[in-house]
């Protein structure tokens, strides 16, 4: 008799400990499974709405030892509410134009992501990324997944975002943008256009990753409200 293996069978592991990438002295260790087979959508979903995280065809949650600073977050967009600055930032940047793309990557958007990249984490692995590995980024996702591109009056690409379509939501996977427009604040206005986007395909929520308290880098998810946190096996209101 022939052998026929189940496709939608999870293994869960857990990976060696490593230097905690947001706060400087701890540990981190993450809990990880392979996104795929016939069901890599609707798992996909499941382990979002708990609070794991995708990177090309893998989903991740931090699991360390003795610490939980880390909390996914999510903003619930039908509840939000614009602060002064943000409603400047909106009205700053009506000139942008926006267009949702398929998961393909192209050498415009690979130029704008290595310029990011070396201005805001130089030191970081993802400085020696080649195209392959940033088109591997991209085009490596076994679930619905857009590029959304933003460009200036001129057609200039000046940001990106690489978005999933999850079950209820946007999740935000991965954002870049020009360095030097600075005064357009466009890692706050790609978040804006998420919640704008989001409320008009009828979904409730936009996924913004890890929020952690102690670390800076983090620090521009607070400014969304109201925001809430995955914890004890629940969502909950952590700001707002």
């Amino acid at each position: 008799m022939r052998h026929n293996p189940r496709s939608d069978i999870r293994f869960f592991f857990t990976t060696q400990p490593l230097s905690c990438p947001y706060v400087d002295g701890l540990i981190e260790k993450r809990m990880v499974t392979e996104i795929s087979g016939r069901d890599a959508v609707e798992m996909n979903d499941r382990l979002s709405l708990t609070g794991f995280r995708r990177s090309h065809t893998v989903a991740y949650i931090p699991v360390c030892d003795n610490c939980n600073l880390c909390v996914s977050v999510r903003i619930p967009v039908r509840n939000f509410i614009y602060t002064r600055s943000q409603r400047k930032i909106k009205n700053k940047n009506t000139d942008i134009s926006v267009s949702v793309n398929p998961p393909t990557a192209t050498h415009e958007q690979f130029l704008l992501f290595q310029s990011y990249i070396k201005t805001r984490h130089g030191e970081g692995d993802m400085a020696m990324m080649d195209f392959y590995d940033y088109q591997s980024l991209i085009e490596d996702t076994p679930v619905r997944t857009n590029v959304v591109e933003f460009r200036n009056p001129e057609n200039q690409l000046i940001a990106c975002c690489i978005a999933d379509q999850i079950k209820g939501g946007i999740s935000a996977v991965y954002s870049f943008y020009s360095p030097e427009l600075e005064r357009r604040s466009l890692g706050t206005f790609i978040i804006l256009w998420l919640v704008e986007h989001t409320k008009n395909l009828g979904l409730n929520h936009v996924y913004l990753g890890y929020w952690v308290s102690e670390s800076p880098k983090m620090d521009y998810k607070k400014k969304f409200s109201p925001l809430e946190g995955y914890s004890d096996g629940k969502w909950a209101t952590v700001q707002g």
